[in-house]
């Protein structure tokens, strides 16, 4: 800590107070290179915490945490947050097995006023917070800070609309680093929000709205100051719509700009209505390669110094359905592609390339993206939505009743099914065959391997249902690009080893895994049968039905929570065998390697053996 000696004294925010604020910008520049260094050798998210360096700092100089709420959205913005709060000698376990958690946790830190993984969130939660502390008769601030694109999911908006409804402290921070509102920062723009955050300003403008409420003809009056306001600000601004909301607008300012920051902060803090405050930062601030290719350097893997193995994956399942799609596309002028913010994380990115107006990128809007995807549909069109299971959890009723009630092919590619590894438990995949399978009308699916996958969304395209492919973050177990696809008749399950002891029935991923277990219990003396469950609805009740029939014991194994999953409803039509439910915890998970999360969890071949053999 030798090269970090403001930010060595630095424990927590009363700690930050005490340093003069004419080092701050020293304490700003300690506390980016200190996470360049950090995050470069033991990995994680790193070109979001550096462009809100200067906000952290000026929120925890100037604020009373926990005293006072910072409601942070997409959490991995928050790495800084988590220096000044007392776990800089905790950087470097971040999103390692046992460490700190890349995003928000209410149990890791009393700061983290609420938790946040998902994008979005933060103005709700905050306007809960501040809601709870006017009915408690209490007094504190609270702020949300919003960033990362999270202005482009619709539950932000509902938010805002809500808390302008209200005449309570409430303060919004858009942190926009060229993801969502137009950067308007001329010279007239900063001079506007210095005049209109000065408190002299806000002392004549309430003097003046008092006294024209004494006069005659009041209303008409008030109407014309505030129409004369509006004006300049929509001229000068980007706010005209946060004050058609019933917010205060102010900004953009520089989100970069130390002095700035305090400045304005200090002048709106006094401010008893629920405001928006505009900032500008630069992602990837203060590392150059960040600044020009902050997609890239949106998270980073650990340096190969640190010990630790690195879980490299050669072939993902997300290449594969890339590359996938985009031969179909070439022969199919009615597929689109659809993502909610995750292009490069889907594997979307070529498509996008070659079919531009076949590629619909809605932004942080799972929602919408489903039931865009429906409209789509209803035209005729083969729609595939490539998104995250955790992130389809949002869009859950309109799935249900956008598309699966009006039997509209959507296509579901769904990506980091099961366990993902180090962003943990805001982000496994572990519920989809849970809350999928129940929903009628919906063919849910899972590939042993790329080659499978490329043929289940063959089958997907020529189907006139809904159809879901859940695949993990993983490589896949054998896939050949020029494979020329074929379909599946669905609900078929496939035979891939005969035995007389027992059958052992794997999902996806874990077809392999029931494989292993099968040649380790072979070594043994136990013979088993080995069934590739590719669809898991509907089951394949006929194969099934004379399993149960030949076999005394029948194990499951998905990587799912074992309430509705997969291994309870093979339990519920089994009448003779034993059914062994080998399955992820009714638990969250932690955050870790994928692989030891899958041993914590009994999800290896060697445990699974000793369990059954």
């Amino acid at each position: 800590m030798d090269k970090f000696p403001l930010l060595k004294s630095i424990n927590s925010p009363a700690d930050l107070k005490k340093i003069p604020r004419n080092q701050l910008k020293s304490v700003c520049s300690e506390l980016r290179e200190f996470i360049i260094t950090k995050i470069e050798k033991s990995g994680g998210h790193l070109a979001s915490t550096l462009g809100v360096v200067e906000l952290s700092v000026a929120l925890h100089y100037l604020y009373d945490s926990p005293n006072d709420k910072l409601v942070w959205d997409v959490g991995h913005q928050a790495y800084a947050h988590k220096i000044l709060t007392g776990r800089r000698d905790e950087l470097d376990t971040i999103r390692q097995f046992g460490g700190i958690s890349g995003f928000l946790k209410r149990d890791e830190n009393h700061h983290d006023a609420f938790g946040a993984g998902h994008a979005s969130t933060a103005v709700s939660a905050a306007f809960g917070l501040s809601s709870a502390r006017d009915i408690l008769g209490e007094n504190h601030n609270v702020v949300a800070i919003l960033g990362d694109g999270a202005l482009t999911g619709g539950m932000a908006y509902e938010a805002l609309n809500n808390v302008g409804t209200t005449k309570t402290q409430f303060l919004t921070i858009l942190n926009d680093n060229e993801m969502s509102i137009s950067p308007n920062v001329g010279g007239i723009s900063h001079y506007l929000t210095r005049l209109v955050t000065n408190p002299k300003w806000n002392r004549l403008r309430n003097d003046v709205w008092d006294f024209s409420g004494k006069l005659p003809k009041s209303g008409f009056l008030r109407r014309g100051l505030r129409k004369v306001e509006e004006s300049l600000k929509t001229l000068l601004t980007p706010g005209v719509l946060f004050e058609e909301l019933g917010l205060r607008y102010f900004g953009p300012i520089d989100g970069n700009d130390l002095d700035e920051l305090l400045k304005t902060l200090e002048n709106i803090k006094r401010i008893k209505t629920p405001i928006v405050l505009h900032i500008l930062t630069k992602k990837g601030k203060g590392l150059t390669d960040a600044e020009e290719n902050p997609v890239q350097y949106h998270g980073i893997a650990p340096a190969k110094t640190t010990g630790e193995t690195e879980e490299k994956i050669e072939t993902p399942y997300l290449k594969v359905l890339g590359n996938s799609l985009i031969k179909q596309a070439q022969n199919n002028n009615k597929l689109v592609a659809i993502t909610p913010a995750m292009c490069t994380g889907s594997g979307l990115q070529d498509f996008a390339k070659q079919f531009p107006k076949r590629f619909f990128d809605v932004g942080i809007a799972e929602e919408h993206a489903v039931t865009f995807a429906g409209g789509l549909a209803a035209e005729g069109l083969r729609p595939v939505l490539a998104i995250y299971s955790t992130f389809l959890q949002r869009g859950f009723d309109q799935v249900l009743h956008d598309i699966a009630l009006q039997k509209l092919p959507v296509i579901f590619a769904i990506d980091r099914a099961g366990l993902v590894g180090e962003d943990g438990p805001t982000h496994h995949g572990a519920f989809d065959l849970s809350f999928l399978s129940q929903i009628p009308n919906l063919i849910v699916s899972a590939p042993k391997d790329g080659d499978e996958l490329m043929d289940l969304l063959e089958t997907a395209i020529h189907s006139e249902f809904p159809f879901a492919i859940r695949y993990p973050k993983d490589d896949c177990i054998a896939w050949n690009p020029e494979k020329i696809p074929q379909k599946i008749e669905i609900g078929k399950w496939e035979m891939l080893r005969t035995g007389e002891n027992l059958a052992i029935l794997g999902v996806g991923a874990m077809t392999e895994v029931a494989m292993q277990t099968a040649n380790l219990l072979a070594k043994s003396g136990v013979s088993a049968t080995v069934v590739n469950c590719r669809f898991v609805s509907p089951l394949d009740e006929t194969m099934l039905a004379e399993l149960d029939e030949k076999f005394s014991q029948i194990v499951t194994i998905e990587e799912n929570v074992r309430r509705g999953g997969f291994g309870e409803r093979v339990h519920s039509l089994c009448q003779s065998a034993k059914v062994e439910i080998i399955s992820l915890p009714d638990d969250f998970v932690t955050h870790g390697k994928r692989q030891k999360l899958l041993e914590i969890c009994g999800l290896e071949a060697k445990k699974i053996a000793e369990k059954i053999g």
